[in-house]
């Protein structure tokens, strides 16, 4: 039988694959945006959020905090990636978001698992090239400043779509990747593979999750219950495979919200189900809504327990927008001595 033997949730923000001398450049894109949409339903304008928050984070957006911030940030990604290496892993499931990287809005699924022979990114530097510098940088750590391929764990994401549906989980199926100049894997996938894996081939199992475009976005509660089905899915699966589960995404951003955050891992970390469940939709839109992989993924790992988390409110403005980096690990409980177990 297959077995659960890790648990990740991470961040895969800009501010991860770009150096901090180039967070500065990254903020002034927040100060444009007239679309923040706040933990509590607000949408507000920067300059709206500005005005409320009064320069509240003024002393935090300054680059030798920002030094400071990116140097943790690097090593809570070291600790995952050491975790990922010594579990020794046949299979890794990704649970992402995809932002019209594969998917478009002419056909957005609310859950979507590919069972195709290879991970192929999208060369968005190729395509777009005159992004903005912190842009293209960050693209080479997605994977997406060029095609690349990565294995996929085919035989194992065809036994998970079967055994989706036979729980009635009806989920839609990618296959291929036919030209990924026009669409192929984006971010939450390139930035696992190659921050988290680093030069180790570990076959992905691409589990893409619709958090971002309304109308069909599935909901805290369904995304746990969705979670222990994979869970217990993967599990059941002959072969005796090792299989890690990545949340990719997160937390709150682009505006912070220190709050919702700290809720979040507090039960992440107590097997809190109560709370993940009750977590409110309309404060999980934009960047806030990739809370849901990780909610998805306590699902999974259901049984696991939390031995390593990292948070790291990111104000990249006075106003308080920026990201809560976040980093955690579920490991297996050890036994009792002499116990059977």
């Amino acid at each position: 039988m297959a077995e659960i033997v890790l648990g990740i949730g991470t961040s895969h923000s800009p501010l991860l694959a770009i150096e901090p001398a180039l967070w500065a450049e990254r903020a002034k894109d927040d100060h444009r945006k007239q679309e923040l949409y706040l933990a509590d339903g607000r949408v507000v304008s920067y300059a709206e959020l500005a005005e409320e928050t009064a320069g509240r984070y003024a002393d935090r957006a300054v680059p030798e905090n920002f030094e400071k911030q990116a140097l943790r940030a690097q090593q809570a990604l070291d600790r995952l990636a050491a975790a990922i290496a010594e579990a020794e892993l046949d299979a890794l499931v990704v649970i992402g978001d995809d932002q019209e990287e594969l998917f478009s809005r002419a056909h957005m699924p609310a859950i979507a698992v590919y069972n195709g022979p290879e991970i192929v990114t999208h060369p968005k530097n190729e395509v777009n090239p005159n992004l903005p510098g912190w842009y293209q940088e960050a693209n080479k750590g997605y994977k997406m400043d060029a095609v690349h391929r990565h294995p996929v764990a085919a035989e194992l994401a065809d036994g998970l779509i079967e055994g989706l549906i036979e729980a009635g989980v009806d989920v839609a199926v990618a296959s291929e990747v036919t030209d990924p100049h026009q669409a192929g894997f984006g971010h939450a996938y390139g930035f696992v593979i190659d921050r988290l894996c680093g030069d180790r081939p570990i076959p992905i199992l691409p589990v893409m999750l619709n958090t971002y475009f309304p109308p069909n976005v599935p909901r805290p509660g369904r995304c746990y219950d969705i979670g222990q089905v994979i869970g217990r899915t993967l599990a059941a699966l002959p072969g005796g495979q090792r299989v890690g589960v990545v949340a990719s995404g997160g937390l709150t951003h682009f505006a912070v919200d220190e709050d919702l955050d700290r809720r979040l891992l507090a039960a992440l970390e107590a097997g809190d189900v109560d709370t993940l469940r009750a977590l409110p939709p309309s404060g999980l839109r934009s960047g806030n809504s990739e809370i849901l992989n990780w909610i998805m993924t306590a699902g999974a790992v259901d049984g696991l327990t939390v031995t390593d988390s990292e948070y790291i409110p990111v104000q990249r403005t006075p106003a308080g927008t920026g990201i809560g980096l976040a980093f955690l690990v579920w490991r297996p409980v050890p036994s009792a001595p002499g116990s059977s177990l």
